[in-house]
């Protein structure tokens, strides 16, 4: 695996109540700038999604927001990123996300980071490219889809060396080590 310069972090516009994940989300922030890997994410000035460029910038990283001002009032998007760049839709700004990337982090979010994870290890299970992506399972918040992923493995619906795909860690650390040791390559599929 070639080294990480870049990792797009997927999360939820809202901070939410779990304080776990609040800490969790800062110390992420600070591990990117200290390992002088740039974070691409969504663009926003709120929530998880604010709270991580944050941390960032005000660790001294660098920060790429892309975000698509056809949906989202200006005040949302985050005026203090190192570069924003504005998109006209959803599926240019996760294009563009993904080519920007060298590894994916979904932290704790909703239909949208669920969405996105999950987009993208879809095109690694189909072989459209060879980057880690994983789940910051912070307090537990992740066990429902892993769960998932298990049944579907004990199913034969999901082949256990894809379902690998996705990296697990439950800190930030472990999280960023796993996407900097990656040496995964997916299953072809059944048919």
């Amino acid at each position: 695996m070639p080294e990480l310069t870049s990792v797009c972090v997927y999360c939820a516009s809202s901070t939410g109540t779990n304080e776990a994940i609040v800490a969790a989300t800062t110390e992420l922030g600070v591990l990117l700038a200290e390992r002088g890997i740039r974070l691409v994410y969504g663009g926003g000035a709120v929530g998880l999604m604010g709270l991580v460029a944050d941390t960032v910038l005000e660790a001294g990283g660098e920060v790429t927001g892309i975000i698509p001002l056809s949906l989202f009032p200006k005040e949302v998007a985050h005026q203090g990123c190192t570069e924003l760049i504005t998109v006209d839709s959803m599926h240019e700004r996760k294009r563009l996300m993904f080519e920007r990337s060298d590894a994916f982090i979904a932290l704790p979010g909703g239909f949208g980071t669920l969405e996105e994870i999950a987009e993208v290890t879809t095109w690694g299970q189909i072989g459209m490219h060879d980057k880690p992506v994983g789940v910051l399972n912070i307090d537990g918040y992740w066990d429902g889809l892993l769960s998932f992923l298990d049944r579907a493995v004990h199913d034969q619906l999901l082949k256990e060396q894809n379902n690998a795909l996705l990296l697990r860690a439950t800190t930030p650390t472990g999280m960023l080590d796993a996407l900097e040791n990656y040496t995964g390559s997916a299953e072809p599929k059944w048919i």
